[in-house]
C-alpha cells in the first residue's frame, strides 16, 4: 500500500515512537503537538522520552529521521491533515477528580474533521471512554467536514497496548486490536497497521467493544497490584518475603502476580476506572469491585508517606525537620515518565507533614522544587532513604550510606537492599 503522508496527532510517549516507527518504515510522517516547547525540541532532534530499538536510541532515531525527511514535527494540524492521507489520533483525555477533560481531544477532533480531504482514513489510538469513537468522534469528523463517514472518508479505533520504555518492539510485536464498523475502514486500518507490525491484526465490528477491552487491560492490571499490596501487608504481618510468595504463586501457568510498588503511576493505569466508570454511570450500574482497588491504589502514597514517618519515631526522629532522600520519581523504574507517578505524590505529602525531600532521578526531566542533581546531593547529611524507582541498572545506593545521618533510616519499595549488606543500628524496612 503505497502512503503519501500521515499525521501523527500528539508526539507524547505514544505518539512520537509511532510516528518514528512509520518513518523507519518508508513513510513520510508529519508529528502535530499542540506544545511550543515539545515541537521545537524535536526540531532540533531533542526528546526526554527513552525508548531504544536494535541498539539505537530514540534520539538517535528521530535525528536520522529528520535529517532524511521522513519524519517533520509542526503544531499547525491543520495543515497536517490537509496534507494526509491516513491521520492517527493520539492526544489524551485526562481525569480531573474522576472527571474526562475532553478539551484537547476535542479540539483535535475538531481539526480533523475541518481539514478532512475525500478518502482520508482515521485511526484513533487514545484511550478513550467506551462509545466515543461512534457517538463523540464521528459525528464531529461528519459534521466539520460535509462527508459521510464509510462512504467518503474511513474510520476505525486502533488502541495502542504498548508498555512505554518498550514501544518500537511492542508496535511491532504486539497483537493490535481493530475496531472497525464497516469492512473498507478495516481494510485500510489493517493495511497501515501492517506496514509496522508483525504480528496478528484481530477485527472487530464492535468499536465499542475493543474501546472497553482497552480500558479492562488497564483495569485488570490495577486491579492486581491493589491485590498484591494488600498480599504485602498481610505477609508482612506474618513475618514472611512477599516477593517470595510471589514466585512461588506465580510458578502456576495460570497466575501472573505483578510485584507491589510504590503505587500505580503513569497515565493509562490511574485513569482506566474513571473512562469505564462513566460509562457505568451512563448505564445506571455500579462497579463496586474495580472501585475499591482504585481507591485502594490511591491511598498507597499515603501509606508510604506514614511509613516513613514511622520508621523515623523508631530511629528517634521527628519527621519535622527531617532531610529525607528519595531514589526515583518516575512512575515505574528506568523511566522519564512521571505523570501521576506515586513517587511525586509520597514527596509532596512528606513535604507537608514537615520534612525536607530531596530526590534524584536522572531519567526524569521535569523540574520539581525538591529536586536534586545528584544522589550524592539527596542522600548527604539525610535522615532517611526512601527507595522509589531504580534509577539505573547499577544503581547501588548502599555507596553512600555514610553520608547519611545516624541511626539511618531506609524504605525499600523496589526490593535493592539486603538487610544483611546494611550496618548495624539502622531502621530497615522494604515492601
Amino acid at each position: 500500500m503505497t502512503i503519501n503522508r500521515i499525521a501523527v496527532i500528539g508526539q507524547g510517549y505514544v505518539g512520537l515512537p509511532l510516528a518514528l516507527s512509520f518513518a523507519l518504515h518508508g513513510c513520510h510522517v508529519i508529528g502535530v503537538d499542540s506544545d511550543p516547547d515539545v515541537c521545537s525540541n524535536l526540531k532540533k532532534g531533542i526528546t526526554a522520552q527513552t525508548e531504544t530499538y536494535q541498539g539505537q536510541s530514540i534520539q538517535t532515531i528521530l535525528q536520522t529521521m529528520l535529517q532524511k525527511g521522513t519524519y517533520q514535527i509542526t503544531d499547525n494540524g491543520a495543515e497536517a491533515v490537509r496534507r494526509s492521507e491516513v491521520i492517527v489520533l493520539t492526544v489524551g483525555i485526562p481525569i480531573d477528580s474522576g472527571v474526562p477533560v475532553y478539551e484537547y481531544f476535542e479540539a483535535a477532533c475538531n481539526t480533523i474533521g475541518e481539514n478532512l480531504q475525500k478518502g482520508s482514513l482515521i485511526l484513533i489510538r487514545s484511550t478513550v471512554i467506551p462509545g466515543t469513537t461512534e457517538n463523540f468522534c464521528k459525528p464531529i469528523f461528519e459534521e466539520k467536514s460535509g462527508m459521510k463517514a464509510g462512504v467518503d472518508f474511513f474510520f476505525a479505533y486502533v488502541p495502542e497496548r504498548i508498555a512505554e520504555g518498550k514501544a518500537f518492539e511492542e508496535f511491532e510485536t504486539m497483537p493490535t486490536l481493530i475496531g472497525a464498523p464497516d469492512e473498507k475502514s478495516f481494510d485500510k486500518a489493517s493495511a497501515i497497521i501492517r506496514m509496522i507490525s508483525k504480528a496478528d491484526i484481530i477485527r472487530s465490528d464492535s468499536v465499542m467493544a475493543v474501546e472497553t477491552s482497552k480500558v479492562l487491560e488497564n483495569l485488570q492490571r490495577d486491579a492486581n497490584i491493589a491485590i498484591v499490596q494488600e498480599f504485602a501487608r498481610f505477609a508482612e504481618a506474618a513475618g514472611m518475603d512477599i516477593m517470595e510468595i510471589i514466585r512461588l504463586a506465580n510458578t502456576h501457568k495460570r497466575v501472573n502476580l505483578l510485584t507491589p510498588g510504590p503505587g500505580v503511576g503513569g497515565y493509562c493505569i490511574p485513569n482506566a476506572f474513571h473512562y469505564l466508570n462513566v460509562k457505568a454511570d451512563e448505564l445506571g450500574i455500579e462497579l463496586p469491585l474495580l472501585k475499591l482497588a482504585r481507591q485502594q491504589n490511591d491511598r498507597l502514597p499515603q501509606f508510604f508517606a506514614d511509613k516513613t514517618e514511622e520508621l523515623l519515631q523508631a530511629a528517634g526522629k521527628s519527621i519535622a525537620g527531617a532531610k529525607i532522600a528519595v531514589a526515583g520519581l518516575a512512575m515505574k523504574d528506568f523511566s522519564p515518565d512521571d505523570r501521576l507517578s506515586p513517587a511525586v505524590m509520597i514527596c509532596n505529602l512528606l513535604i507537608r507533614s514537615g520534612a525536607k525531600v530531596a530526590a534524584y532521578d536522572k531519567n526524569v526531566a521535569t523540574r520539581h522544587p525538591f529536586k536534586v542533581d545528584s544522589f550524592r546531593e539527596a542522600v548527604t547529611s539525610a535522615d532517611a532513604l526512601l527507595i522509589l524507582n531504580k534509577i539505573s541498572k547499577d544503581f547501588n545506593p548502599l555507596e553512600w550510606i555514610n553520608e547519611m545521618r545516624k541511626p539511618v533510616v531506609i524504605l525499600d519499595t523496589r526490593g535493592i537492599i539486603e538487610p544483611e549488606d546494611l550496618p548495624e543500628g539502622t531502621v530497615f524496612w522494604r515492601i
